[in-house]
């Protein structure tokens, strides 16, 4: 298949890899352990499905794409993604992370890398001079964009300009725009990452993590790690995300276009204090949103007036499922000073804005008008 064809036809996906002998149109589940050989010295190009696997690798190949990177790594979670690039850094490195971050990376960073001596500074990336945070041992700079939960826009191809000019990495989370409509390596990144559990899977019924990127030698350390720590997505998953992504660029369209309605829903509530949105005209990084992204997604975080109101909608919902993830047809409500930002000490939650009023919205692909509907009798009650 040719590059130079539309976003939603990469999605489809055939002919980027491998094909299987009898040209199936659905791309073949390898559900093996281990392949045989004929003869001694004999280069299949598969030996053990913990190395790689045809499913996995049609799977990385259309990731890669979609991202227009050069190489796609597929992982069994997206924590596991993010695990194994942490492992690129040893002893004594420093890295830059934005200070408003999935709890799960926090966690991770701060529970776990620490312990094997990597340096941590936070930082917020969309207004901060993160320059001032590089040290003579700083590797790398990792941020998400929009961020999670409180939606900070970080200019993606002037903080690369910085990092190409100090020579250290920047890493990208996507997750919650996918590679329909952000591309973070068209801007400068090195490397991005991807739960594939949210968009790129779109039905909440798998977990994997992509990273993807353009530079072979970081992509051969990325693989060795994957082999020996046995963080490979199975052949089953892989075949549930490369379904997954044939319709992804359709349900990011109808998402988005329902979470645009929704944010203008809610920025009249009177029990609505604040809406963060990045496709609100008002919203702080809008103009590089424009800049940078072709759509602002369909994740909404909002402020209601108490405690009690976010207690008594989370309580009584109905069309919408109380759940974490996010990116999935269907809508999630979900309270991230409990569940997604639990592990972010409280300090740093309370510097953020992640507050006991706080909600987040994974908009699905429902009627717009049926889920506008629900969130005003569940405001009523």
């Amino acid at each position: 298949m040719k590059w130079d064809v539309s976003f939603e036809t990469k999605c489809q996906g055939m002919d980027l890899s491998i094909q299987d002998q009898y040209h199936a149109i659905s791309f073949p589940i390898y559900q093996t352990a281990t392949f045989s050989r004929h003869y001694l010295g004999e280069e299949s190009g598969f030996d053990y499905t913990r190395q790689s696997n045809p499913t996995r690798s049609q799977l990385e190949s259309v990731a890669a794409c979609l991202e227009n990177g050069r190489e796609g790594i597929a992982f069994a979670s997206g924590m596991a993604a993010v695990t194994a690039v942490m492992d690129l850094f040893g002893p004594g490195s420093h890295i830059i992370v934005d200070s408003d971050l999935y709890g799960g990376s926090v966690r991770l960073f701060n529970d776990v890398c620490q312990r094997y001596g990597i340096e941590f500074s936070t930082c917020d990336c969309s207004s901060e001079d993160v320059e001032s945070y590089i040290k003579d041992n700083t590797r790398a700079v990792y941020l998400e964009t929009p961020t999670n939960p409180m939606m900070h826009i970080t200019d993606i191809a002037a903080l690369a300009e910085l990092t190409k000019s100090r020579n250290i990495l920047l890493i990208v989370d996507n997750t919650f725009l996918s590679p329909y409509f952000q591309n973070p390596l068209d801007l400068g990144a090195d490397i991005v990452i991807h739960s594939g559990t949210k968009y790129i899977g779109g039905h909440h019924d798998s977990i994997g993590g992509f990273v993807i990127l353009n530079d072979t030698d970081i992509a051969d350390k990325l693989r060795l790690i994957l082999t020996t720590t046995g963080a490979a997505l199975s052949p089953f998953d892989s075949w549930l995300m490369l379904r997954g992504i044939r319709t992804l660029a359709v349900r990011m369209e109808r998402a988005e276009s329902n979470a645009k309605k929704i944010a203008e829903y809610l920025l009249h509530s009177p029990h609505v204090t604040k809406v963060l949105y990045p496709g609100l005209p008002d919203h702080p990084g809008y103009e590089i949103m424009r800049k940078q992204t072709r759509g602002a997604g369909a994740m909404i975080s909002f402020e209601v007036e108490s405690r009690d109101f976010a207690v008594k909608v989370l309580n009584n919902v109905e069309l919408f499922y109380f759940a974490e993830s996010l990116g999935g047809t269907e809508t999630l409500i979900t309270y991230p000073v409990t569940q997604t930002h639990a592990a972010v000490p409280a300090e740093l939650r309370e510097k953020n804005g992640i507050n006991d009023r706080l909600l987040r919205l994974s908009v699905g692909i429902e009627g717009a008008d049926d889920l506008i509907k629900e969130i005003d009798r569940v405001f009523e009650i």
